[in-house]
């Protein structure tokens, strides 16, 4: 026979090794077997197979190993550690303490002995509970505790192996209930729910399987495991320990809770205001940036950790519509806008829907959709709470109307913004307003009610004060008094030619007024001479009395005055007619009056 390939003791340690990390803790104790056999009683032999031992739950086995590497050296610390995990794992937490306490005295230097001396202490403490909390009384003999270990010991060796119905009531006892056992498994319980299941597929469990032996043997292997389990966290930490220590746990969590909250919300506060000076210092790309980050770990968050999350989306998509606004990515800013709008409606929040319709309208103005803007901002006048926000939201609409040529229906909504800004008192926007104002009474042609709100509004322009605005509105006001002159000098050619008119019809009226009056004159020099031939008859006939000369002066008076006053009744009609047409300056018509004036 050939010789077969020879193989080294640390081949075999370091293959054993490399199989116990990958989790085949089988195969590694046969490499394990194997290197004993070639070194009989090699510690770290003995320790490695003892892990080993140990992750396939056989903890006498790996006992055996552990004390195995102690005989020759009972200061191995090694070997101290490894029986002192072992006998934890067997719930002898007491003799785990002890060995835990020798290593720790050889090797302070190694942290891994102090960690297995607190958490024996830990599982002796749950199991027994705190001993400064145990008062003794030495009130009474003590001499039944020895009594009493003796007679266990007595009861030990007269004890006989149990009968099969004895068995049977045993495996009946340790019967857990199923709420505690799901309780110390978690877990696991649902997968030893699964194995269970299984057991009762008899077809599965007769079948064998590639590397020998039959399913039911592995899943009564997993069974046995998950039962040795849940004894050793029973002992470790029985439940009431374990209620004890969740209602701590729970204290403890409400106080971190605390204090992760305001945190929390110290953080976010920062940010915010991060955020907001860099789009006020023109960093408007980090400010979006920033605020895209700070919405994605919200988004992580639950309700709990931030109680006011909606509202808090809404904040950072609004803050990232703003800075893409600043970026000139108006489409962006708009959907964002509209997230904003409906992270508020959905959580009923009055103020954010607000504020995201004020976005979205200025979005649609400086876009030149301004039909748009006015639906949006008309849904926000009933959310308007103060007059100042009611003056800033008329002028705007009224903006947008002189925008789209509706020059009446501007002029309303800014009579209605000054009379929100006078309510208020607002210098500022009682300027606006009156500005707004006197721009539509320009498109309307009005131009002298243009000029007075131009010279309010330069006079509240002076009570700011904006040198900016007094320059504008001066300009503004000079344009318009143009506009008016041009508006006086097309009416009075207007007037010049319906006055010639009235002047034509006028002459034609003074003319017959003239002869008329010549008319009567002629009758009056008739008369005139009929009275003196009737004088002068008389006088030579009769010589009047001075009686009779008195009666005829006071008749000649009287026929005086008649004719005297119907003489001057055309002359105040003619005085009256060229009175109302002295404007046209018609020379003709003026030496046409004065010379019947003259005649008469």
């Amino acid at each position: 026979e050939e010789p077969g390939p020879v193989v080294s003791f640390g081949s075999l340690i370091s293959e054993g090794t490399a199989l116990s990390r990958r989790g085949q803790h089988r195969k590694a104790l046969g490499c394990f077997n194997d290197a004993l056999k070639l070194r009989a009683g090699d510690k770290q032999c003995l320790i490695t197979r003892s892990k080993c031992f140990l992750k396939l739950g056989d903890t006498e086995n790996s006992l055996k190993d552990a004390e195995a590497s102690l005989q020759k050296d009972k200061e191995f610390t090694e070997g101290l550690y490894q029986k002192a995990e072992t006998l934890y794992i067997m719930g002898d937490f007491e003799f785990a303490l002890v060995f835990y306490h020798r290593g720790r005295r050889l090797r302070p230097d190694q942290h891994k002995f102090q960690l297995g001396i607190n958490k024996a202490e830990e599982a002796i403490m749950n199991c027994i509970g705190n001993p400064a909390s145990v008062k003794l009384e030495n009130k009474e003999e003590l001499g039944f505790v020895s009594r009493q270990a003796e007679s266990r010991k007595t009861n030990q060796k007269v004890q006989t192996k149990p009968t099969k119905d004895q068995k049977g009531t045993m495996k009946k006892q340790r019967v857990k209930n199923p709420k505690t056992e799901r309780e110390l498994l978690g877990q696991l319980y649902d997968d030893k729910t699964f194995l269970k299941k299984l057991l009762k597929d008899e077809d599965l469990m007769e079948t064998s399987m590639r590397q020998g032996g039959k399913v039911r043997d592995l899943v009564l292997d997993g069974i046995s495991y998950l039962n040795q389990r849940r004894d050793f966290w029973q002992q470790q930490k029985p439940i009431y320990a374990r209620l004890y220590e969740r209602r701590l746990l729970q204290q403890r969590w409400i106080g971190v809770r605390k204090r992760k909250l305001s945190e929390v919300s110290r953080s976010i506060a920062k940010d915010m205001e991060d955020i907001e000076l860099m789009l006020a210092r023109g960093s408007a790309e980090e400010s979006c940036r920033k605020a895209e980050r700070v919405l994605k770990n919200v988004q992580g968050w639950t309700e709990d950790e931030v109680p006011n999350k909606s509202e808090l989306m809404g904040n950072l998509h609004s803050c990232i519509g703003n800075a893409q606004v600043e970026m000139g990515q108006m489409e962006a800013a708009l959907r964002s806008y509209r997230r904003d709008l409906d992270c508020a409606r959905q959580n009923a929040l009055p103020d954010s829907v607000s504020r995201a319709l004020d976005n979205i309208g200025r979005v649609y103005a400086r876009t030149g959709r301004f039909q748009q803007a006015i639906n949006t901002w008309e849904q926000r006048i009933p959310m308007a709470k103060s007059s100042l926000e009611k003056a800033c939201l008329f002028h705007d609409i009224g903006r947008c109307y002189l925008e789209l040529g509706e020059a009446e229906t501007a002029q309303d909504y800014g009579q209605k913004s000054l009379e929100s800004a006078d309510e208020e008192g607002d210098v500022e926007w009682q300027l606006h307003a009156t500005v707004l104002v006197a721009q539509a009474q320009v498109k309307l042609k009005d131009y002298w009610s243009a000029i007075l709100n131009f010279e309010r509004a330069l006079e509240k322009a002076k009570l700011v004060p904006d040198e900016a605005a007094q320059n504008t509105i001066a300009v503004a006001l000079h344009k318009v008094s143009k506009s008016y002159i041009k508006q006086l000098s097309k009416g009075g050619k207007e007037a010049t030619v319906a006055s010639r008119k009235d002047r034509d019809s006028s002459r034609g009226n003074t003319k017959n007024k003239l002869e008329k009056d010549r008319g009567r004159e002629e009758g009056e020099q008739r008369t005139g001479n009929q009275d003196e031939k009737t004088k002068k008859e008389a006088k030579n006939d009769t010589k009047p009395t001075k009686t009779n000369k008195l009666e005829e002066d006071r008749e000649r008076g009287k026929g005086e005055q008649d004719t005297g006053n119907q003489d001057e009744k055309p002359k105040e009609e003619a005085g009256n007619d060229t009175e109302a047409h002295e404007i046209a300056k018609d020379g003709e018509t003026d030496k046409e009056i004065k010379e019947s004036n003259g005649e008469k």
